[in-house]
């Protein structure tokens, strides 16, 4: 046979308060029964009970029932009450510990980290964001002032200021790869690209300005891309005016992740067997069954209408689409 499952606590403050309006409710009318008004009746039973004794109500000089039903009211009143005090006192401690265990537990998870995105402000653009890097398989951990915007992500979170480094640090900014600023703040941005710069001199760091002075501002303290989103919205709405066909299959390629193929960029390291060769001779759609679209060198440069003939150059990034397996292959390839 399966036991009662324990009462949480809230649960246990719930029935403190139903056995003590119960308590009450009886004894007015036991009061009431006695001989007393309902007002005097409720007023004496909670002096009773509270045992202020503050000024006994009778009627006459106290019978022996008087006496009885008063002293058995005492013992329920005050139990009663003994029982909702330590029900609220035991679910404040209970929830403290509970809280505290959590974040503990949390903490010890954002530590153990490396190479995850760490994203401030989780606004209707940081949420976004989020949402996206978890479902591509990313490790995220969210930064913001508001606890209950944090819970709702489902992740790991720091709950605090993106603008001191105690915070950042919490994150792991010094282990993370990659920080996405969506603060609603562009100085708070600015601020905080600057101190992540500090902390991590290898960081890639994506910010968000809403002011197109702030962009260059923000490249200039340390920020490797700068993103308004009105003007993003405006391009995207604008692509779907003009081109809708070509805007929803880019949407579904690189955002939806339903359709069959998808597109990935992957980094030339040193020593790679593709360095000094081209595309032309290596084929590497027959090998492999990726198409390479294009290719980003060191200086940020893409090149498309020479992609064929260029060799290929240590620090090269291509951006190739195909199935999961192709680019899988690619990249093994690439990464040799």
């Amino acid at each position: 046979m399966f036991g009662r499952l324990r009462p949480t606590p809230r649960g246990r403050v719930g029935n403190a308060a139903g056995l003590l309006v119960a308590v009450i409710v009886a004894g007015s009318a036991g009061y009431i029964l006695l001989g007393l008004s309902t007002i005097d009746a409720v007023y004496q039973t909670i002096t009773t009970i509270s045992t202020v004794g503050f000024r006994e109500i009778t009627v006459g000089e106290p019978s022996s029932t008087w006496k009885i039903f008063t002293s058995v009211l005492i013992l329920l009143g005050t139990g009663t009450m003994l029982y909702g005090a330590t029900a609220v006192i035991e679910s404040v401690v209970e929830g403290r510990i509970s809280g505290q265990y959590r974040r503990y537990r949390m903490q010890k998870n954002i530590d153990a980290l490396e190479g995850h995105l760490i994203v401030c402000g989780m606004g209707r653009v940081g949420r976004a964001i989020t949402s996206f890097v978890q479902s591509v398989g990313q490790e995220v951990v969210a930064i913001d002032i508001d606890e209950g915007r944090l819970m709702t992500h489902g992740g790991l979170y720091v709950s605090g200021d993106a603008t001191n480094d105690d915070v950042l640090r919490l994150a792991g900014i010094d282990k993370a790869t990659t920080l996405v600023l969506a603060l609603g703040s562009s100085v708070d941005n600015l601020y905080v690209t600057l101190s992540a710069r500090d902390l991590n001199p290898a960081l890639f760091i994506v910010s968000r300005a809403d002011e197109s002075e702030s962009i260059a501002k923000l490249h200039q303290v340390g920020a490797d891309r700068v993103v308004n989103p009105y003007e993003i919205g405006g391009y995207r709405m604008a692509s779907l005016a003009t081109q809708p066909t070509v805007a929803d299959f880019i949407d579904v390629v690189v955002h939806d992740g339903t359709f069959e193929a998808g597109m990935r960029e992957i980094n030339i390291p040193d020593g790679c067997v593709l360095a000094g060769k081209t595309l032309d001779t290596l084929d590497l759609r027959k090998s492999t069954g990726a198409i390479v679209l294009t290719v980003r060198d060191s200086s940020s440069h893409f090149h498309t209408d020479d992609l064929g003939g260029r060799p290929f150059e240590a620090g090269d990034i291509l951006v190739a689409i195909g199935s999961a397996v192709s680019l899988d292959q690619l990249e093994e390839l690439v990464g040799c």
